[in-house]
């Protein structure tokens, strides 16, 4: 399952999952660039990620700005060189309310969609190219338990997330000739910042509803993403795997 020699790019890495995969994928051997706009965030996942004996690039970016996005992809390039595995992790469904569908503005959508769904094709833009030309190369998109399930509140973040998994399916078709995968994880409920945010009854009413009564963790995720960039997921390609604790069985 060895990933030396290779290069991968996290984004949305500052903390939570993105940084676990960070960590996990450089205890597979791979060098690692992380992307977020939490710079603070990122250079401490790259101080995690280079105690693992790798290398770590870490580039702070707005990733809706497709200027810059464009900028620190040549510039992980330059630096580690052919990127064989993108991780599109970035996303999020925070807000300081969750507006019904009726409720809420239109540019509460776009950015959400935007965030969600744009933003890894965007990335996937980036990279493709170069792994067709060496037929070779792991796409891996974070969706969501929410594109399974839905939620009161959470339209526009569900049908990102939703997307997401066309996307995975459609382009796993289009790239199959050249011998690269995309796949996508699904996390349930897991342990982030994002979470700490959340009323602890709505948690616990969480917990409740997860089979396995307990919240993920990040690590759960990153064995996911481990899984299908290593040469072991060779094979796999335009699934998804949820990683949800059986929430999504009912």
């Amino acid at each position: 399952m060895s990933l030396e020699g290779k290069v991968a790019v996290i984004t949305g890495a500052a903390s939570g999952i993105g940084r676990a995969c960070a960590i996990r994928l450089a205890q597979d051997g791979a060098d690692i660039a992380v992307m977020d706009l939490n710079e603070d965030g990122i250079k401490e996942t790259a101080r995690m990620v280079e105690a693992e004996g790798r290398k770590c690039v870490p580039v702070a970016f707005d990733l809706l700005d497709r200027t810059a996005l464009t900028s620190a992809f040549d510039q992980v390039k330059r630096e580690l060189g052919f990127i064989e595995i993108l991780h599109n992790n970035a996303g999020g469904s925070l807000r300081k309310d969750n507006r019904s569908f009726t409720k809420a503005d239109a540019e509460q959508w776009d950015y959400f969609i935007a965030l969600n769904l744009t933003a890894a094709a965007d990335c996937t833009r980036e990279v493709v190219g170069d792994m067709k030309e060496r037929r070779t190369g792991r796409i891996i998109n974070t969706s969501s338990e929410r594109a399974f399930i839905g939620g009161p509140g959470f339209t526009d973040y569900s049908a990102a997330k939703s997307g997401l998994l066309g996307f995975t399916k459609s382009l796993a078709l289009e790239l199959a000739r050249y011998q690269i995968t995309v796949n996508a994880v699904c996390p349930g409920i897991t342990r982030t910042p994002i979470l700490d945010q959340m009323p602890k009854e709505h948690i616990q009413k969480s917990i409740e509803s997860v089979p396995l009564q307990r919240i993920g963790e990040p690590e759960d995720i990153a064995h996911a993403v481990s899984f299908f960039a290593s040469p072991g997921a060779a094979y796999v390609t335009g699934e998804h795997l949820l990683v949800a604790g059986g929430r999504t069985i009912h």
